[in-house]
């Protein structure tokens, strides 16, 4: 039986993801755990992320996950961003005042601000909702999903990446932005797949089943 660890540093949805994981993939073992060897052991692992960066990073280097991930995504080992996880995989957030992140991905985290409108109206932020995701490459976590289908977002900070190759999927609120991103065994998301019902689910199958190889 294969193994997949959720990153328990104190921020996201723990359970929930968990839950749906195993719902969608019994024969995958999911631990959540903080422990490194066990991170380090498992065949798959998910940095799940929720509230402000500042607090996410503190505890990601506080705990020394920052090169355990990194450690994770070297090794070839399927790896997956989800939120504030997929956030903290960028050079840098605007977020708090600035807060460097893991640089795994070129690019800048940044507020959507307080003017947001689209055409002509203003936008509420956070983005909180379900919107369309647009696939912008192919990948095995793509399949089974229908390009366009909507996911589950709630956000007030987005997403710039610097590489356009590194962009599997994008969204527009008020701007389009990176709903996606990946390279090699490197897969994140900005909405979250375990509140997305059926599209979402199929993600996390995907992903549970995923060998790294884009």
């Amino acid at each position: 039986m294969s193994t997949l660890a959720i990153i328990d540093y104190g921020m996201g949805n723990l359970h929930s993801v968990s839950k749906a994981i195993e719902h969608v993939a019994p024969g995958v073992r999911v631990k959540v755990t903080s422990q490194v060897a066990e991170i380090l052991a498992a065949d798959r692992v998910l940095l799940p992320g929720v509230g402000a960066i500042r607090d996410c990073m503190g505890e990601i280097r506080r705990l020394g996950f920052d090169q355990v991930v990194k450690s994770v995504a070297d090794s070839g080992k399927p790896l997956l961003g989800i939120c504030v996880g997929m956030q903290a995989m960028m050079d840098a957030s605007e977020e708090n005042g600035g807060v460097d992140c893991l640089g795994m991905f070129a690019g800048q985290v940044r507020f959507f601000g307080r003017e947001l409108s689209e055409n002509g109206q203003k936008l509420k932020v956070p983005h909180m909702g379900w919107n369309e995701v647009f696939q912008r490459h192919a990948h095995p976590l793509w399949q089974g999903i229908p390009d366009g289908e909507r996911f589950y977002f709630v956000h007030s900070y987005y997403v710039c990446a610097k590489e356009s190759d590194a962009v599997y999927g994008e969204t527009r609120y008020g701007l389009e932005f990176a709903a996606a991103i990946g390279r090699g065994n490197v897969f994140a998301v900005q909405f979250h797949p375990e509140k997305s019902q059926h599209a979402g689910l199929q993600l996390l199958k995907n992903f549970a089943e995923w060998d790294g190889r884009p």
